[in-house]
């Protein structure tokens, strides 16, 4: 058995959204401490309060250093890492220039899998311990991400990706196809460990009438499983999707209509929705996943973050390599505060680490097992350094609240601030 052991100095978590209930929902302990046991978070509190009633754990102490729960990408590509920063096109051309071409190398498991061994270390290096994640059509995409992911005890979400039409042969299956591969991987993964499968249609223009009813079969067999695609990135796609689903209301409502739309459907993007596909989304409990580094990258948009929390949408941060830029959720705090100055808008820095972790963790519906550091939650845990580089340190020195601390911080930082990220309590 692993021995008890204490983390103690700057502790920060949410027990809320800061973007209803302010600072209200902000969990800090200036000297505190954090206990994990069999992997679990047994204690949490003031150091003072916490050490004496555990004096024989095995103690980790950061000093000047911020601990938070290990953050949370609810949209990302681990087939395009290697073809980030790939330059010039916009959604439609992006895909066909660059995404596809390198997907379809993923047929082959041995390459598949040492892509998800580099994908997978470079997520904890900066900090992530749960990703929701496309694969590529291939199942030998699928089997390789996942026993990558096992061998690391990490909890992860991902899926084969379902496309019969608008995409090259080599990326093409069948309504059929996709429905027998998604189901043996669902039954072959979905639940080992801390792994979950997601049944994954790119996105309505790659998909048949008949491909979504399969993907819809999919969730109605398997009720515990995610739904996983893109919605509203690009306005030239919008209007492709209106021309392909013509009886459709809108882009949400093709999904409304498949029957893919529940608590645990995340979809990624909606730049450009309409308040009767929040209103629909939100009935059904569907997550957006906000991806600015992406959106900005391509061209695609800017985020109403504002419309999103009028309609009671929950909203998680992904990074959405490859189009993304960066697989640091800090970096994309960075690009999403500044895609909300363009709006007009202002994005906390509370919010912006909400989003990260509890936000992402609702938006998964997987509030009270990751997300926070309330007792009995696994013990995923990014460290991070206030001082990694020198400006960050420079910036540190003139910090006066705890609000801008972290606003320097996720604005200042990247995977040179993760002093040390935690799995179930064990520093990897």
């Amino acid at each position: 058995m692993v021995k008890p052991l204490m983390l103690c100095g700057n502790i920060l978590d949410f027990i809320g959204n800061p973007a209803t209930m302010g600072e209200q929902a902000v969990r800090f302990f200036e000297r505190g401490a954090v206990v994990i046991i069999d992997g679990k978070i047994a204690a949490l509190g003031e150091e003072s309060i916490i050490a004496p009633k555990y004096p024989d754990v095995e103690v980790k102490r950061y000093d000047q250093h911020l601990i938070v729960p290990g953050m949370i990408d609810t949209h990302v590509h681990f087939a395009q890492t290697e073809m980030i920063a790939s330059y010039g096109e916009q959604l439609l051309e992006w895909l066909t220039e660059h995404a596809f071409p390198t997907e379809e190398k993923f047929a082959d498991y041995e390459y598949a899998h040492k892509i998800a061994n580099f994908f997978l270390d470079e997520l904890v290096k900066n900090g992530t311990t749960t990703a929701l994640v496309f694969g590529t059509v291939h199942p030998e995409s699928v089997d390789a991400f996942f026993d990558a992911a096992k061998a690391r005890n990490l909890r992860m979400i991902a899926g084969k990706v379902m496309m019969d039409r608008n995409c090259p042969e080599a990326l093409q299956d069948t309504p059929e196809q996709s429905y027998l591969d998604s189901k043996t991987l669902i039954e072959k993964w979905h639940g080992v460990d801390r792994l979950q499968y997601a049944v994954t249609p790119r996105f309505a223009p790659t998909s048949t009438p008949d491909q979504l009813a399969a993907a819809s079969a999919l969730l109605q067999e398997f009720p515990s499983v995610y739904m996983h695609t893109h919605v509203s990135e690009n306005l030239n796609e919008c209007q492709w999707v209106s021309e392909l689903f013509p009886e459709a209301q809108d882009y949400v409502g093709v999904y409304e209509e498949a029957g893919l739309l529940n608590k645990r459907s995340v979809l990624a993007h909606g730049i450009h929705l309409s308040d009767r596909e929040l209103k629909c989304m939100h009935s059904h409990g569907t997550s957006v996943a906000h991806c600015p580094t992406s959106n900005l990258f391509i061209g695609s948009g800017l985020f109403n973050l504002k419309q999103m929390q009028a309609h009671e949408v929950e909203v998680g941060l992904g990074s959405d390599v490859g189009a993304g830029t960066s697989l640091s959720l800090l970096q994309t705090y960075n690009e999403a505060y500044k895609v909300q100055q363009l709006n007009g808008n202002k994005l906390s820095a509370f919010e912006g680490l909400y989003m990260a972790t509890l936000g992402g963790a609702r938006a998964l519906d997987l509030e009270g097992t990751i997300g926070n550091f309330n007792i009995g939650c696994e013990a995923d845990i990014a460290v991070l350094n206030y001082n990694a580089t020198p400006i960050m340190q420079t910036r540190h020195a003139q910090a006066k609240t705890l609000h801008d601390k972290l606003f320097a911080l996720m604005m200042l930082a990247d995977d040179r601030a993760v002093t040390d990220t935690y799995i179930m309590g064990k520093a990897v």
